[in-house]
């Protein structure tokens, strides 16, 4: 009888207080057994990190003596676990029993690659948060069905452009073969720009509708100044790493217009120190950035051009944030500019 593999959850803890207990929680409550339980705390202040290990002395706590974001708090998680298969999940999360047993054995029919349970909505069970997320061409990401009611229309493994961070299923192997997390991200965008790299390796990211996990809204960072800076440097990040120097050439016009619309929207939003903050940090970091676009494209299998016919030419955006107009005109001229952008490099 074969070994049953040693499955490693690494949660990565910031004053989630109450939300980590009850993550915990429901992983206790696993119909799959050989489990490592591991918290990485970085750095919190509200003790939750200290309960936890005192209610659940079973965890392997690591405590960072500063905040390692999103990338590198995991990153430090999958280099200690010591399981076959590693688990990323958030701690604002509660899983079904069934989560780990699921997606083992979708692992072993679909083979090596980056997974996500269905994700749906803490507060209303009926909601879904993902059913896969997408990349597009202009370095958004986001999650498709987010805010629509779950009517199970996806009922077999489906491959999708990222595998969500909220809960990250692969091998150790895997983890490592992609050279972790990239840490310059530090949060947001990190799961897109994982699975981007993926894709370019040949490696595949799927959405496992039969496993589920529920998902408190974010806890950490409202929509704010600092957030909405981290979303778009890493975007532009992503773009100017992933991208050879030719594919940039080709839709250079399409891209300019896309940064038009988006200090548009970074105006009209409040948001406009944001997106100056975000500019002068790709600058200040030009050498980095230069260095690691010559490291993925040494290390591509597949080429920018098969890989963005597969990305979608529409972003979804949830219904109650798209329904006013400025946000209507923004996603149609997306959309357009895509197209536009595709025919440059077929």
């Amino acid at each position: 009888m074969n070994k049953i593999p040693l499955v490693s959850v690494i949660i990565l803890n910031f004053n989630a207080g109450e939300l980590l207990l009850n993550c915990i929680n429901s992983l206790t409550k696993l119909t799959y057994q050989n489990i490592e339980l591991i918290v990485v705390d970085n750095n919190s202040t509200d003790n939750s990190q200290n309960e936890c290990k005192q209610k659940f002395p079973q965890i392997k706590l690591i405590q960072n003596q500063k905040n390692s974001g999103y990338c590198g708090g995991n990153n430090i998680g999958i280099k200690e676990a010591k399981g076959e298969f590693v688990i990323i999940l958030n701690p604002d999360t509660i899983v079904e029993p069934n989560l780990i047993k699921t997606l083992i054995n979708e692992y072993s029919i679909h083979g090596e690659g980056l997974y996500q349970p269905k994700i749906l909505s803490l507060d209303d069970k009926q909601i879904l948060e993902s059913t896969g997320n997408m990349i597009h061409i202009f370095g958004f990401g986001y999650a498709r069905d987010k805010g629509n009611l779950d009517n199970n229309e996806i009922k077999k493994v489906t491959k999708v452009g990222y595998a969500a961070g909220t809960c990250l299923f692969s091998s150790k192997k895997i983890f490592l073969k992609l050279k972790l997390f990239d840490e310059f991200l530090f949060l947001y965008h990190d799961d897109l720009d994982l699975g981007w790299r993926a894709a370019q390796k040949g490696i595949i990211s799927y959405i496992v509708p039969q496993a589920k996990i529920y998902h408190a809204e974010s806890y950490s960072l409202k929509w704010s100044q600092k957030k909405f800076f981290w979303l778009e440097r890493n975007r532009r990040y992503c773009l100017m790493t992933h991208y050879s120097k030719s594919t940039l050439n080709k839709i250079h016009r399409e891209l300019l217009i896309t940064e038009f619309l988006i200090w548009m929207v970074y105006i009209s939003k409040g948001f406009l120190s944001a997106k100056i903050k975000a500019e002068l940090d790709l600058i200040k970091n030009k050498e980095l950035i230069v260095k690691k676009q010559k490291e993925i494209e040494n290390e591509k299998v597949i080429s920018d051009i098969k890989l963005i016919n597969t990305f979608p030419n529409r972003i979804e955006i949830p219904k109650f944030v798209s329904n006013n107009f400025l946000t209507q005109l923004f996603i149609n001229s997306i959309e357009k500019l895509s197209i536009k952008a595709k025919n440059k490099l077929t």
